[in-house]
């Protein structure tokens, strides 16, 4: 019998305070533990970024115990995929792993409202990404 392992997913911006928190809040949402996710930065910043937090919320899901993390060769290595937002050459690269790079805007010292539009952009990439993934982990 052939056993799959699970896919995995690492969120990678500079500060892994806005946009991969929030990514990585939604691919939980809706993949649970079939995938596993990681979220990291090459320059994390000390919080999650309120207003993200904010955002989410209004969507019904809860990043408030999200904390930022550095980037390791480990994480990167581990990933089926690796998602970055943004770092261009700070977020390291490593052979093998299949990158995608979302360009969003950063939501640092931005409103709800200008958080909003990032937030359902990231919504909707995630849930393509969740198909995509359980399609080829369940595939013969």
């Amino acid at each position: 019998m052939l056993t799959m392992t699970r896919p995995s997913v690492l969120f990678m911006c500079v500060h892994n305070a806005g946009r991969s928190q929030m990514a990585a809040g939604y691919l939980q949402a809706f993949a649970g533990d079939r995938i596993e996710v990681r979220s990291a930065g090459s320059q994390p910043a000390e919080h999650v970024n309120p207003v993200a937090v904010e955002a989410m919320a209004e969507d019904g899901i809860d990043i408030t115990g999200a904390q930022p993390r550095v980037i390791t060769p480990e994480a990167v290595e581990a990933s089926t995929v690796v998602v970055t937002m943004g770092c261009g050459d700070e977020c390291p690269y490593y052979p093998g792993v299949r990158y995608l790079d979302w360009q969003l805007d950063d939501p640092a010292g931005l409103s709800i409202e200008a958080v909003r539009p990032i937030r359902d952009g990231i919504r909707h990439r995630v849930q393509i990404l969740v198909a995509e993934l359980l399609d080829q982990s369940t595939a013969p």
